[in-house]
């Protein structure tokens, strides 16, 4: 099984958040590309079984960047393909939009947005939480990740 993981960072945090995802996702024996939202210039469903897709958190949404990838994502090429969501998250944010019942999450939008390209989502979205706007990671997300990205690739086989 193949998949790519495609990720859009500011301060290098999301960058971590999905090299760790791949990392961990090959050390489960899965075959994996990781790319820079940048540095995807073609992509096909026929190339990939499976998507993960991340961006830093920004104004309650996905980076433009990531918002472009998703058009390349085409419903035909994707539908009924596994993928994941993941972001990075200012703690204050997430609490406020709890308090306020508001989603300011770039995860929650990504993963709506491959929901409505009739993609499979098989994990609830990963939030991994920097201090302030540029970080550091927060302790203990790494290792949350490698969690998160084992278990996503128990539920690929």
């Amino acid at each position: 099984m193949k998949g790519i993981v495609v990720y859009d960072t500011s301060y290098g945090n999301t960058k971590k958040i999905g090299e760790t995802i791949a990392e961990t996702l090959k050390e489960s024996g899965l075959d994996v590309d990781v790319f820079y939202v940048r540095d995807v210039k073609k992509l096909s469903g026929k190339d990939y079984d499976f998507l993960v897709l991340g961006s830093p958190t920004k104004f309650g949404t996905m980076s433009f960047a990531v918002r472009g990838f998703l058009g390349k994502v085409k419903s035909e090429e994707w539908m009924n393909k596994p993928f994941a969501a993941f972001d990075t998250e200012n703690p204050e944010n997430v609490e406020r939009a709890q308090a306020e019942n508001k989603e300011w999450s770039a995860a929650e939008k990504i993963a709506q947005r491959l929901r409505e390209k009739k993609m499979n989502q098989l994990m609830p979205v990963l939030k991994a939480l920097v201090i302030g706007q540029k970080g550091p990671i927060v302790d203990g997300e790494i290792e949350r990740t490698k969690d998160y990205a084992r278990q996503f690739a128990t539920k690929l086989k």
